[in-house]
């Protein structure tokens, strides 16, 4: 456990940004399985393009919040120094480049790319989401990385 405070350099009065930004690329990646699922099932083009959409959403936003946690990793020598932060930001740049393939693969042609390198794509995506979910859970939870000078006090008056 943390005996330390590691404060984000990247945040807004003390709050780190990029989990307040990870959560809505997360979701559309997640969501992405569902709109291939209801493609399969149905063969119908909405699901195709709502697909396309989240893709491009999931695939943004993902290397936005990425680029925020990366200039913290650079920035804070407490948080380069620990082995699970690199572990974290490296799924997470295999992840994001999976989930671009995918969306370049459906900008053409949203149903065309969907059977079956799209649905392998989303589905490899969740699974790697949820290992760097993991490794970022640990960050926060574990090392306590952008956790709150408050947060850190109920810590140690639970121990």
């Amino acid at each position: 456990m943390a005996e330390e405070q590691i404060r984000s350099k990247m945040s807004i009065r003390g709050h780190p940004i990029h989990p307040m930004l990870i959560h809505f690329p997360v979701a559309a990646l997640i969501g992405l399985i569902g709109a291939d699922i209801g493609f399969l099932l149905t063969d119908d083009y909405f699901w195709a393009r709502l697909g396309l959409w989240l893709a491009g959403i999931g695939a943004i936003g993902g290397w936005l919040s990425g680029l925020i946690g990366m200039l913290d990793l650079i920035i804070v020598a407490q948080i380069r120094s620990l082995i699970t932060a690199w572990c974290h930001g490296m799924l997470a740049v295999m992840m994001l480049s999976l989930a671009t393939l995918n969306w370049l693969l459906r900008v053409n042609g949203a149903d065309v790319a969907i059977e079956p390198w799209g649905l392998y794509l989303s589905l490899l995506t969740g699974l790697v989401i949820s290992l760097t979910s993991l490794l970022g859970g640990q960050l926060v939870y574990d090392h306590a990385v952008g956790v709150s000078p408050e947060k850190m006090a109920e810590r140690r008056e639970n121990l």
